[in-house]
Parts: structure tokens; C-alpha cells; sequence
């Protein structure tokens, strides 16, 4: 039943998730690996940082006027980069930062110049993409003598106190880590604001979707009132294959670690805990209310048999792993359920036709009514894609003036517990095949008033002569009164046994 498979984030939960972190290219990396002693550089000069004119110095010493656009390009500031980590996201972000200087200069009004990258170990194989003049093990020195910091380390720490140091220095800092947000999200506003500079995470989400730009500032005039959204590539790549090749999971599973799309260890992915961190970023932005890992109801997809798919198509859907923020206001309850569990779709929903890897958010709002991002959520270059909008963001507000949306809690909604969500579920059952067992079915679900919204007899299982495999689909309803009515269920002398209960979104 659902709420055995379901639960909160745990501290253990979130060691998972971020051992699972880093670009899903590497281990969390220790502070204390990119040391680097104090003798072993020039007193006052970081280690492998590239001095830079400051932006107002360079100014002053324009002194010649050619014509525009020639002098358009020479006259404009150059603004330190520095990189912390160069697995495959940092890979590619300093590959397009290289190859298309000029256009991310004429775009921020700004020449980026990577002064260095941190890295544990500077004599590792690396791409070539990345110039080896440019590493360093001194993480300290690339957070605090930039003007811009990207933070693609993964995990809490190093990350959190590199990120607090870049802050406390002027930097503008831009990361896509998702499970440091969800943990530590308010404290890093609050230091970004602290030194009046600009905080973004737009690669913390869905990859290259723009959805945090979408919450954070497009829908800034309107009121969300839910976010329904596939933010996890690897569990709909598995449920995509079980559902059109017919694998098992553990079939899929392995599918999908083979080509890259899995870690060795998928715990993060198929137990939800990384699409559990997206919706606590979700729900904090589209809410306007500070919510955590440990505010999100959880349930994998360890669970999901062959029989589930099986019975999805039966129904007309498809089984997807959701992340959902929903806000309810009525007469029973007010606030907000943050959720990431598997739901059933139906065919014609678009989320049902998002296939493969690929993510995709559904936001409803009550002026702009309802709006769909899709696209890549994972890799190397599209996540780059999404860094770079930021650093171009970033760095134009250093040139031109301006600043990041700052931290939006002003709502402050109260975090509803699981039982006060509204959605519908697909029960499964096999009931006595006589006159009279649907009605008396019906009535469990109309003592705990639950309406009924469909009812399937299946015809693909033989049960035998005297019982009947029967499908029941509810209307939406609290999880309580839900739950309370598959109690009543199991206690109907009708009902051989519940063989199911699915969560069932976007009728």
C-alpha cells in the first residue's frame, strides 16, 4: 500500500544524494584536498590565478576613442572567471566559455576570463577542452579572487564553505547543485544578499529547462497554484523501457547504467531522493515559502513490476516518476504538499509522451493558466547551457548594474503532511465474482466519502471462476480519507484481497 513505500527524506537519505552529487561526474570533494601550503606561492598572489586589471582600473585607462564597433569591443571591462570542479558539466562550460568569448563578451557587455580551475588532482587525465595551465588544487584561492565563481563540485562540502568564502569576497556565484539548495538554500541567500551580489542555480532543476527562471522572475506576476514535473532522467529512461520494450526494472536498471545514464550506485535516482531535492527548490520558488528535503513525501521506483506497466496500459496511461508541488486552499486544509512518488499519466497527458531521458515541468498558474517546459535535464553540454545563461546574467549586472532576484519567503505556507494531499488513486482488487460485490464495494468508498471514477474488470488475468479482478479509479481526495477507504477495503468480506493501490495525476 502506498504509504508503506512512502516516507520523508532522511539525514541518512541526504548522504545518499550527495555521494550521488558532483555532475554525476565524481565524489563530494574535501576542502582539505585543494590545499595548498602558503609557502609554496608568492606572499598575497593565489596559487595558479591569473592577475586581472579590476574593472574600474581598466576603465580609467582607456584612453583611446576608435569608431564603433571596434571600440565598442576594446572598451569593455573584463570580468574574472574562476571554476570549481572540471568534471563533465565544468568540462563543457569552460570549453563554450573558450571557444565563444566574443559572443559571451558582446552578450554581458564583458570579457569572461577563466582565471583558474580547481580540481582534487591537477596531473589527471582531463579533456583537452580544458587548458592544464589553468588547474589548480587551491579552491580557496579560485572562490575568493573572482568576480564570478561557478561551483560545480557537487555536494555539501567542500561546496557550502567555498560558496560562503566567493560571497564574503564580492562574487557573483552560479552553481547546479541541487541537494546543497534543498539542505542549505536559505543561509546562501542570505550571504549572497549580505554582500549584495548575485545568487543563481538555473542548472539546479532540469538541466538546460529554464524552469527556476520561469518561477523565480516569469511568473513573478501570477500565482502558481501547482507544478507536476518529470525532473529525474535516469528513472524515466527505466520506466520508459519497461514500459515500451517490456524489461523488468532490474533489466532497465542495468540498460541504463551500461550507457551512462545510471551510477553504479543508483540509489539517489531510483529511490527519488535527487527528484526530491528539485521539488523542494520547485516548491520554495513557485510558493514563495522556504521548504526542504525534509519536507518531501518520497517513494521510489524500486517497487514498479512488470504487472504495474502491464496495467497501466490497461487503464490507458503510463507510469512516470513525478516530482509535485501543490498549493490547496479549502474548507479542510491550507498550505502546500511537496511529493515525489510514481503516478500514473493518462496517454493523452503530455507528460505521458516524454520518452528516454529527457524532463519535462508542467506549471499552473491562475492568470497564465498552464505552461510546459521540456527539454534535456541532464549532460554535460545541455546543464552547461544553462550555467552560461547565468554567468551572461551575472556578469551583466556587474557591468551594467542590477542583481538576482533575491530570496522570495515572504508567503511563509504552512508544509501540509502527507495525508492532507489531494490525488486520486487506482486500486486494484479481486473481489468475489457474484451479484452484489460491486455494490458493496461502492459503499466502503462512500462511508469514507471517497466518489468513485471509474470501475475495469480486467479480462487479461484469470482469477479463477469465483473471483474477479476489478480496477477502480477514484476522484481526487485527501490521502486520508483515501487510505481510510482501502482499510475498508480489506475489511469487506467481499474483497479477497487489495492487490494495489497507485497514485493516479493529471485527470
Amino acid at each position: 500500500m502506498f504509504p508503506d513505500r512512502s516516507r520523508h527524506v532522511t539525514s541518512t537519505d541526504l548522504d545518499a544524494l550527495v555521494m550521488h552529487m558532483g555532475e554525476r561526474r565524481g565524489r563530494p570533494l574535501p576542502l582539505a584536498a585543494y590545499a595548498v601550503p602558503s609557502h609554496a606561492r608568492p606572499p598575497g598572489e593565489p596559487a595558479h590565478i591569473r592577475k586581472v586589471v579590476p574593472v574600474k582600473q581598466q576603465v580609467a585607462q582607456e584612453t583611446s576613442q576608435p569608431t564603433a564597433p571596434v571600440a565598442a569591443r576594446q572598451q569593455r571591462p573584463t570580468l574574472r572567471v574562476g571554476v570549481l570542479g572540471s568534471g563533465t558539466v565544468g568540462t563543457q562550460v569552460i570549453r563554450l566559455l573558450l571557444e565563444q568569448a566574443d559572443d559571451f563578451a558582446a552578450r554581458s557587455g564583458a570579457r569572461l576570463e577563466i582565471t583558474g580551475v580547481a580540481v582534487r588532482d591537477v596531473d589527471a587525465p582531463r579533456d583537452e577542452a580544458v587548458p592544464r595551465d589553468l588547474l589548480t588544487d587551491d579552491a580557496q584561492a579560485v572562490a575568493t579572487s573572482n568576480d564570478i565563481v561557478i561551483e560545480l563540485i557537487g555536494g555539501i562540502e567542500p561546496a557550502r564553505t567555498l560558496i560562503l568564502a566567493a560571497f564574503a569576497s564580492g562574487a557573483s556565484v552560479i552553481t547546479g547543485n541541487k541537494a546543497l539548495i534543498a539542505a542549505h538554500g536559505p543561509e546562501l541567500y542570505a550571504a549572497a544578499a549580505e554582500a549584495n551580489t548575485d545568487f543563481y542555480y538555473e542548472a539546479a532543476v532540469a538541466g538546460a529547462i529554464p524552469v527556476v527562471y520561469a518561477l523565480r522572475e516569469s511568473m513573478a506576476g501570477d500565482r502558481v497554484t501547482s507544478v507536476l514535473g518529470i525532473v529525474n532522467g535516469t528513472t524515466n529512461y527505466i520506466l520508459d523501457e519497461m514500459s515500451t520494450k517490456g524489461l523488468s526494472f532490474e533489466e532497465a536498471l542495468a540498460a541504463a547504467q551500461e550507457l551512462g545514464y545510471a551510477e553504479a550506485d543508483p540509489t539517489a535516482d531510483v529511490d527519488g531522493l535527487d527528484a526530491a531535492a528539485k521539488a523542494a527548490i520547485i516548491a520554495s520558488l513557485a510558493f514563495h515559502t522556504r521548504v526542504g528535503m525534509n519536507d518531501v513525501e518520497v517513494e521510489g521506483i524500486r517497487s514498479i513490476t512488470a504487472d504495474d506497466i502491464r496495467e497501466a496500459h490497461a487503464s490507458g496511461c503510463e507510469l512516470k516518476l513525478l516530482a509535485i508541488a501543490q498549493r490547496r486552499e479549502d474548507e479542510q486544509a491550507s498550505g502546500i504538499s511537496v511529493r515525489v512518488h510514481p503516478a500514473l499519466v493518462p496517454a493523452d497527458h503530455p507528460l505521458a509522451s516524454v520518452h528516454g531521458g529527457f524532463n519535462a515541468v508542467l506549471v499552473e498558474a491562475e492568470a497564465a493558466g498552464r505552461l510546459m517546459f521540456y527539454g534535456q535535464g541532464a549532460g554535460g553540454t545541455p546543464t552547461a547551457s544553462a550555467v552560461l545563461s547565468d554567468v551572461v546574467a551575472a556578469a551583466a549586472h556587474r557591468v551594467n548594474g542590477g542583481q538576482a532576484p533575491r530570496e522570495s519567503n515572504y508567503a511563509d505556507l504552512p508544509i501540509l503532511p502527507p495525508e492532507q494531499a489531494l490525488t486520486r488513486y487506482q486500486i486494484q482488487l479481486r473481489v468475489a465474482d457474484a451479484p452484489g460485490s460491486l455494490a458493496a464495494v461502492a459503499q466502503v468508498f462512500g462511508d469514507h466519502d471517497v466518489s468513485i471514477n471509474s470501475v475495469r474488470q480486467a479480462s487479461y488475468v484469470d482469477v479463477g471462476d469465483e473471483l474477479a479482478l476489478v480496477t477502480i479509479v477514484t476522484h481526487a481526495a485527501p490521502v486520508s480519507r483515501l487510505e481510510a477507504a482501502v482499510d475498508g477495503l480489506r475489511a469487506q468480506e467481499r474483497v479477497a484481497e487489495v492487490v494495489s493501490t497507485r497514485r493516479v495525476e493529471g485527470l
